[in-house]
């Protein structure tokens, strides 16, 4: 019977340790990463806006934006529609509708289902830009500084938003 105890703690711990894990790495912040040819590495907050929303079309080199965005109910897409766009599911779908009808962009941003579905395409899409759980950066990507700030620190500006769906 004790050892059926211990093992019983011991599984109730293990499931404790684990779940505690998890919570600290959705505690992470999403960072902007981009091709590694990308030639900035820091972008104000303002610009990082009119870069997402298509407003900025080309990095400094001339080369196109390519913008990777995540699937609906991902914790990127969530950060990006309420602390960069300020926009719901439904405005975003329709601003970016009207952008493409009104031949202000010649298609909407690219919808992947997962970070690494991201993290591929910025690796091999030349002006490619994404945003992206600290997590699941692979080396050889570049990471944005916002504002002069790195995901992790105190002032960042793409801190993950609390709660919600997050699939990876």
């Amino acid at each position: 019977m004790k050892t059926l105890a211990r093992l019983l703690a011991r599984t109730l711990l293990g499931i404790a340790f684990t779940a505690l894990a998890l919570s600290t790495a959705r505690a992470g912040d999403i960072a902007v990463v981009v091709h590694p040819d990308v030639q900035v590495e820091n972008l104000t907050f303002s610009e990082l806006r009119r870069v997402l929303l298509g407003d900025r079309e080309f990095w400094p080199s001339g080369q196109p934006v390519v913008l990777i965005v995540r699937a609906p109910v991902a914790a990127e897409r969530t950060v990006l529609l309420k602390k960069v766009y300020g926009m719901s599911e439904p405005q975003f779908r329709q601003y970016w509708i009207a952008k493409v009808f009104r031949a202000q962009a010649a298609a909407g941003p690219r919808i992947v289902v997962s970070n690494n579905e991201s993290v591929e395409l910025v690796g091999v899409l030349p002006g490619a830009i994404a945003l992206v759980d600290t997590d699941d950066i692979p080396a050889g990507l570049k990471i944005l500084k916002v504002d002069g700030h790195r995901p992790g620190e105190k002032d960042y500006a793409l801190k993950r938003m609390g709660g919600g769906g997050d699939a990876k």
